[in-house]
């Protein structure tokens, strides 16, 4: 699986070589072959599961794992992968920014260098990159010292070919003061920015205003990215973000804070995470067979099951399930990726809004058919999704005696 408009990066005998001159391209068309992208933030444990349903020429991958550099470099320059790739440090799932430290990576020095940032930095083009992206750790709600003191080290570098990670606490979406905070330090960085949004469950459902303040964020912030997300993925990208990455797995949908348990919906996931797409969420395969006890699940007809896989198949956590349904999870998502992106840049908001009301639709329909009232509960992310609708969807009411006229 190759995508012949990205050459492979020539590997460098040691770190401290530079970055390839000779037929390289320059920085923002580097970027360019990320630019309008949804790729997948995949652990690479995971990757075999996933990679065969990569759409080549709309997504890409964003490795996470400690081998993340070792099973970049391999894809690279021995199985000849020349589609996106990043590799996400994911620094901030154990360490916070501080002003003394926004970069807190631990990483060995090396003879020639003994930076953590500019060593995590070539690590990262040593295995082939399209760009890489900046150590970060978690940025709490309201540290806006550490959040400038990452900007600042970033513009020392005066190096626009560096994706600043920022792992920001979703707190920061959650009034206009604080998010036009974060648009003015983030517009400081002149190269792109990997936003990523740290909370508990499902952050963007936790304030009002957050999906509304994303969108601004993506709208306002030149080169703007969302990365480790899960539906925002397909609504920032279609307000403009230069690209987004969805998480093939809960664990790389959110971020939790440094410090804190994950939180869950109760209990040990004894199956696999199922993509239900006529809901537009995530249910765990019990579940699924569960409400469907006594009926018929849907069959599903994407790449991956191919029409011989119902909902209700993915049970436990044995065998091939679980690859099947990360298989299945990522051929719906590059359905709506093709779908998405065939539509013109100006109206692409118009169709998330439309996708996201026809689910909401639907959670009364489908658990009716069941005769089970409540069996699927939509995702409050959704729902935020849906009530943030472009200007044209809600044109003024008329006055009810106009109406009367009529």
């Amino acid at each position: 699986m190759t995508e012949p408009s990205a050459p492979l990066p020539r590997p460098r005998s040691d770190l401290t070589e530079p970055p390839d001159a000779a037929g390289a391209q320059s920085w923002s068309n580097t970027l360019d072959i990320l630019r309008g992208r949804m790729l997948l933030h995949v652990s690479t444990a995971k990757l075999g599961s996933v990679r065969p349903q990569l759409d080549p020429r709309r997504s890409g991958l964003v490795l996470c794992g400690k081998d993340a550099a070792t099973k970049a470099g391999a894809l690279r320059f021995k199985e000849g992968y020349a589609g996106p790739l990043l590799i996400d440090p994911a620094v901030y799932t154990v360490s916070a920014a501080t002003e003394e430290q926004p970069f807190p990576c631990d990483i060995q020095p090396t003879l020639f260098l003994d930076d953590p940032l500019e060593l995590s930095l070539a690590q990262q083009r040593d295995a082939g990159v399209t760009l890489p992206m900046t150590p970060t750790g978690y940025i709490r709600a309201e540290d806006s010292d550490a959040l400038m003191a990452a900007v600042t080290r970033v513009l020392e570098l005066d190096d626009p070919t560096v994706v600043f990670a920022a792992p920001v606490d979703v707190a920061w979406l959650c009034d206009d003061e604080s998010v036009r905070q974060l648009i003015a330090y983030l517009r400081m960085v002149k190269g792109p920015k990997a936003i990523m949004l740290g909370g508990q469950m499902d952050p963007l459902g936790r304030y009002a205003k957050a999906v509304g303040h994303l969108k601004r964020l993506v709208e306002e912030v030149p080169e703007a990215g969302l990365l480790r997300t899960d539906l925002a993925a397909f609504g920032a990208l279609a307000a403009g973000a230069t690209f987004t990455a969805f998480g093939t797995s809960s664990t790389y949908r959110h971020i939790v804070a440094p410090g804190e348990k994950a939180k869950t919906g109760g209990g040990f996931a004894k199956s696999p995470h199922v993509l239900f797409p006529d809901l537009m969420a995530f249910f765990l395969g019990a579940k699924i067979a569960e409400r469907y006890a006594g009926a018929e699940a849907p069959t599903c007809f994407c790449a991956a099951c191919n029409g011989v896989i119902a909902l209700d198949a993915f049970t436990n956590i044995r065998g091939h399930l679980p690859a099947a349904a990360a298989a299945h999870n990522v051929a719906i998502l590059m359905e709506w990726l093709r779908a998405l992106t065939a539509v013109e840049p100006s109206a692409r908001l118009q169709w998330w809004h439309d996708r996201c009301r026809t689910a909401l639709n639907q959670y009364p329909v489908i658990n009716t058919s069941i005769r089970q009232p409540g069996a699927f509960e939509p995702p409050e992310q959704l729902k935020r999704w849906n009530l943030t609708a472009p200007a044209a969807v809600n044109p003024p009411a008329q006055p009810a005696d106009a109406e009367r006229t009529r």
